[in-house]
């Protein structure tokens, strides 16, 4: 009898299931906003710095490594880690520049 009565009341469901799913979507819309949202900004900042290298840039690649740019072709630069001594890294292995770096 109690199962009739609960499947009778069918438009109460609707509301109770919104109560149920309020807390999930609002843990998406934080995550968007304080973890996603955030992470696409750094990644079109990063983007940008990339294609931007120059001649003369101070950069520090992904593996720690710190040095000056001397030479930028169209998907690697060279960079200058001592005197007379370059590396030619990929411009994803470039991750910021030596003023970033100094703030952290």
């Amino acid at each position: 009898m109690m199962s009739l009565f609960l499947q009778a009341g069918g438009g109460e469901g609707s509301p109770n299931m919104l109560m149920q799913l309020l807390p999930f979507l609002l843990i998406i819309v934080v995550f968007y906003f304080f973890m996603i949202r955030p992470q696409v900004k750094r990644q079109k900042e990063l983007r940008k710095y990339r294609e931007n290298l120059k001649k003369g840039d101070k950069v520090v690649t992904t593996g720690g490594i710190y040095g000056k740019v001397t030479e930028v072709k169209e998907s690697h630069v060279v960079i200058e880690i001592a005197q007379d001594v370059n590396i030619k890294v990929d411009k994803a292995g470039i991750i910021m520049d030596m003023s970033d770096a100094a703030k952290k």
